[in-house]
């Protein structure tokens, strides 16, 4: 029997922040086929404004004992969400979980009782893939303009050019086989110390999209934590790279971006 479903095991949260994401109800069905009928696990969605047929799509997950879904009367972005269903600390440790992630059996087990293992640690990454099985390389050493934009340019060639450049940016030489401490993991799948979470105030909602995450491992190392990721464990985040399909999206990551590095320091290169 899995560690998540059993009732003597404390309870561990899923906060999940949503707003039309048709790739939620994959997710949460995967999840919960995953996870049994009686897990140890709480899962929080936050509603940010969607469609009201969207909405009751959802509502129609709180048969389970286990789901609570908060639908709110407007749009306060990723970070407020997220801020909402852990600032009364509903468990110790807690998941950050995009509504575009496929989970695999017992991979919540294994990394919460991985970061138990290292109370020096407030956030904890598994390896984040594609659906065709690829890694999506999420986490950095460092941000600066330069690097950030390069992934925004269409044309290979260029980025061919600053391949060697790119690989560093995106830590592509991070151990395979052993866990690393890291700087930056990303926010689409984290899992939290809610104590240590709450301690550095959370996310900063100033952020409505994008670089809150950064933002927040800021913030952990700045008061001394541990952020670590480990290869050990697997998730499938079906990214869609919003900022680059579209306008809206690209000028929202430009006003983050100017938030962020407003906030600790530009780095243009």
């Amino acid at each position: 029997m899995s560690y998540l479903m059993n009732k003597n095991t404390e309870i561990v949260t899923i906060s999940i922040v949503t707003h039309n994401s048709d790739k939620i109800f994959l997710s949460l069905d995967t999840l919960i086929d995953k996870l049994g009928k009686s897990p140890a696990v709480r899962i929080m969605i936050f509603d940010n404004h969607s469609d009201p047929k969207y909405q009751q799509k959802l509502m129609d997950y709180q048969q389970y004992s286990f789901v609570h879904v908060t639908l709110h009367k407007e749009n306060k972005g990723f970070g407020f969400g997220h801020n909402y269903n852990l600032f009364p600390k509903p468990s110790d440790y807690a998941v950050i979980f995009n509504p575009d992630i496929i989970l695999e059996q017992d991979v919540l087990t294994g990394l919460v009782s991985l970061i138990k293992e290292h109370p020096e640690v407030a956030l904890l990454a598994p390896k984040i893939l594609n659906e065709d099985g690829s890694t999506q390389y999420l986490v950095r050493e460092k941000l600066d303009v330069f690097d950030y934009m390069l992934r925004f340019i269409p044309f290979s060639f260029v980025k061919k050019l600053f391949n060697e450049r790119l690989a560093k940016f995106e830590c592509r030489d991070l151990s395979d086989e052993k866990d690393s401490y890291v700087r930056m993991i990303s926010g689409s799948f984290m899992v939290v110390d809610v104590s240590k979470f709450i301690a550095v105030e959370g996310f900063d909602e100033r952020y409505f999209m994008y670089f809150e995450d950064n933002d927040l491992c800021q913030k952990v190392e700045a008061a001394g934590h541990k952020i670590l990721y480990t290869p050990r464990f697997q998730v499938i985040h079906l990214y869609e790279r919003g900022a680059v399909k579209s306008r809206k999206l690209f000028l929202v990551f430009l006003q983050s971006m100017r938030k962020y590095f407003s906030k600790w320091g530009w780095q243009f290169f």
